[in-house]
């Protein structure tokens, strides 16, 4: 399996590790299957995404794939950070292995529980949220998880 080298960068020399303390919305998804668990936390003013980290337990790619989707959000309005593609993640890494492809799933679904959360906490809604429920985010193998870090 070949990884780019923007993907290896990215496992390498993560970017916006971490979390915030008192973060305004904090996301966590996890997949089951593989065993890859993604916390998001962000820091928002103004709806703006001023600050935003990350914590992953996961494969190299899982790792990229959460550094490069918080360097891609940094400095978004929410409204713009809703429309993050997983698609997006991949392109930035320049490709992830087909086997590796949930990855990037997981990075988008992290961000949008994060955005839930802070919309949930300050009573907001956004367009990109409509009829959407972080605990019923399980598509196919992906399966929101509790776990401490």
């Amino acid at each position: 399996m070949m990884y780019t080298d923007k993907v290896m960068d990215h496992f390498m020399n993560p970017r916006n590790v971490g979390e915030i303390e008192n973060a305004d919305g904090v996301g966590e998804v996890g997949n089951v299957k593989c065993g890859d668990i993604m916390r998001i936390y962000l820091k928002v003013n103004n709806d703006v995404i001023e600050d935003v980290k990350f914590k992953t337990f996961g494969c190299g790619s899982a790792i990229a794939a959460s550094s490069v989707a918080t360097e891609l959000i940094m400095g978004m309005t929410i409204e713009e950070a809703l429309k993050l593609t997983n698609k997006q993640v991949i392109e930035a890494l320049g490709g992830l292995p087909p086997v590796k492809v949930h990855c990037s799933v997981l990075a988008e679904q992290a961000l949008k529980a994060a955005i839930y959360d802070y919309a949930t906490k300050n009573n907001l809604t956004y367009a990109g949220l409509e009829g959407y429920d972080p605990s019923e985010a399980d598509d196919d193998h992906h399966d929101v998880v509790d776990i401490d870090f």
